[in-house]
């Protein structure tokens, strides 16, 4: 582990030489994560350059003396810890200092000082398939960043993707532990389970793409008059649509996760992440004004193309032969199509019964401008490098998304009994029925 790290360390820091612009006028901030079961340390090595050393250093010494002290230590590495952010699965991490290291002051100022900062966190118990994300805006205005990954000690540890932002201030590891391996036998046997799981837990934990299936659903319930959302169509016709548009979606991303899960279409990563936040806010907008009604499937499946491509990155990254990953491709999809299945399942039912209520429009409201200002927080990210807490904010609406179906459930069902009628049937037992013509 120590020669790993060393070595990874070198390597870093060797872009740091003399020879290059940034060790005089930027403040190299170099981060290796290292990610066991339960825990998760960092190894941090921050250099002043020249020009930007005597800011660096006021920050440090604040006493002004020309000694860096032991509690000004302390107090620096606590406030690089302050300005960063380590999440797991979309949940805050608290991480502490497990090591300091200052050089002299006069190292420092001559661009060849490294501070070191170790920390670690502990990991809550959660799914076998994992996102940690990364964020460091220490010194933002004067520094440069990298970041990366050691390779796990542990072998039922396999690290899925890396994704970075330009900059990389901001970096998110995918990784899955215990049920997914690369070994061959493990996709024969209890691979294929394991990576069906892992399809349902990527499409659980891949916010982006349910959100754009359920915009894009939010209106189906509804008939068009003019430029806006009318009254509701009958149930059967609300479920042929909803059928239409699902089955659209799966089929063009199995069709593009098929072939660049084969290597047969190979495409860059960040447009295809800018394209799907900009499928999110067209099926946003067209929640809240039809741009294309009667034609959603359609939408579904020119889209479907797009978010396959993203998918297939997963088993891109699992490094198996030809066949393990026509295995895998399947597996993976049809873990896929099962958590698809369960969200429009859980949440169909309760918005075709508010779409009959007035409750509706501001439900589906809500809905599509939650999903608009995501998507423009994922593009703004993913074409700017800016920073934004959409991940955070939408892994944490994604975390309570049963007990949102719950409510909306139950608040479809108190909107509704008022418009129930109670008949009495030939042998006197009461029986409920729904007065709303739409449900003939």
């Amino acid at each position: 582990m120590k020669t790993k790290l060393a070595s990874a360390i070198a390597i870093v820091l060797a872009f740091g030489a003399p020879g290059f612009a940034h060790r005089l006028d930027e403040y190299l901030q170099a981060t290796l994560i290292s990610v066991e079961r339960g825990r998760v340390d960092a190894f941090m090595r921050l250099v002043p350059g020249v020009a930007v050393s005597s800011a660096v250093l006021a920050s440090i010494d604040t006493n002004r003396d020309g000694v860096i002290s032991e509690i000004e230590r302390q107090a620096y590495a606590e406030r690089v810890l302050h300005d960063l952010s380590l999440c797991i699965d979309g949940h805050r991490l608290s991480a502490r200092l497990t090591s300091v290291d200052f050089p002299q002051i006069e190292e420092i100022k001559e661009g060849l000082g490294q501070i070191q900062i170790q920390f670690s966190a502990d990991l809550p118990a959660g799914r076998s398939s994992r996102k940690l994300v990364f964020e460091n805006h220490h010194q933002s205005a004067i520094s440069v960043y990298l970041m990366n990954c050691l390779v796990p000690r542990d072998h039922d540890i396999h690290i899925l993707a890396q994704n970075r932002n330009e900059n990389q201030s901001s970096y998110h590891v995918n990784y899955a532990q215990a049920d997914v391996r690369s070994a061959p036998q493990s996709s024969r046997s209890v691979g294929f389970a394991g990576i069906f799981r892992l399809g349902i837990r990527h499409i659980a934990g891949g916010a982006d793409h349910l959100l754009f299936l359920l915009a894009l659903l939010l209106p189906a319930p509804l008939s068009v008059f003019g430029c806006r959302w009318s009254a509701p169509v009958p149930v059967r016709q609300s479920l042929a649509r909803i059928l239409r548009v699902v089955t659209a979606f799966t089929a063009g991303h199995s069709i593009t996760l098929a072939l660049a899960g084969l290597g047969l279409v190979r495409v860059p990563s960040r447009p295809i992440e800018v394209l799907i936040a900009f499928s999110i806010l067209v099926s946003a907008a067209h929640a809240v004004r039809p741009l294309f009604p009667g034609r959603e499937a359609m939408i579904a499946a020119f889209f479907g193309l797009i978010h396959g491509l993203a998918l297939a990155s997963t088993i891109g990254e699992l490094g198996l032969s030809r066949w393990e990953r026509v295995i895998s491709i399947l597996a993976f999809n049809l873990g896929i199509e099962t958590m698809q299945l369960i969200v429009v399942s859980a949440s169909m039912p309760s918005l075709i019964l508010l779409s009959c209520t007035r409750a509706y429009s501001p439900v589906r409201m809500a809905g599509a401008i939650f999903a608009g200002l995501a998507a423009l927080g994922w593009m703004s990210e993913r074409l700017f490098d800016a920073h934004s807490p959409v991940d955070r904010i939408v892994d944490s609406v994604a975390h309570y998304g049963v007990w949102i179906a719950v409510a909306l459930f139950l608040v479809s069902v108190v909107w509704r009994l008022p418009r129930a009628g109670i008949e009495k049937q030939q042998y006197g037992r009461p029986r409920f029925r729904w007065l709303s013509a739409e449900f003939d």
